[in-house]
């Protein structure tokens, strides 16, 4: 928890309390459902809530904004942004049921009236969104097929409305066929931990 208050030093009590929460909630389904590899829990607010809540040094969602997160796994990054931002609506999915259920749960612990949850894949969605997020799932390309037509033409950020996704390693081949639209940011730029000087962030208006 101090290293989500090291850089959110500002969180309500309520916020405080729900980021202090998460771990034993994940600890006790991880010993039923193996939603996060054992050898990460002890890295968890690192690993997983603090690498989520990069997307929020990029933009700062707004009240009442929609964000979808494909691919949500457990929650992620879904679930820490969903604490972060109490007033933007969430829509975690996942194609794994067990997954859903593991965020069915958290979301009832912990009283987050701002997200739903849906086993589905996400090619079969419908509706609009400003954002859609992502950890990792699959490759730009691929999911820039999957979620274009989700895309709210409206448009309420300083930031475009887009895909903004958690990636490590090297995206070169990856990107290509976006050119110069696609904007990569390095975490090590927001974050101090070693642990972050692989991982990007990556924007994609669409």
């Amino acid at each position: 928890m101090d290293l989500i208050l090291k850089y959110f030093p500002d969180l309500t009590e309520q916020q405080r309390e729900q980021f202090a929460a998460l771990r034993p909630l994940y600890e006790d389904w991880n010993a039923k459902i193996n939603v996060i590899s054992r050898k990460d829990m002890d890295a968890f607010y690192e690993h997983h809530v603090l690498h989520s809540l990069a997307i929020a040094r990029l933009v700062s969602f707004k009240p009442m904004a929609e964000v979808l997160d494909v691919g949500t796994g457990g929650g992620f990054p879904g679930i820490p942004l969903s604490i972060l931002f109490p007033e933007t609506h969430f829509l975690l999915v996942d194609s794994i049921g067990k997954k859903i259920k593991v965020v069915e749960a958290v979301k009832e612990a912990l009283a987050l009236g701002n997200v739903k949850a849906m086993q589905c894949r996400a090619e079969q969605l419908q509706g609009e969104f400003d954002f859609i997020v992502s950890r990792a799932v699959t490759a730009m390309p691929e999911l820039v097929g999957w979620v274009r037509k989700l895309v709210s033409p409206s448009q309420y950020h300083t930031l475009h409305n887009g895909l903004i996704c958690l990636k490590g390693g090297d995206l070169e081949t990856e990107l290509k066929p976006f050119g110069k639209k696609a904007k990569v940011y390095d975490i090590v730029d927001f974050y101090e931990e070693p642990f972050f000087e692989t991982k990007k962030v990556v924007y994609l208006p669409l």
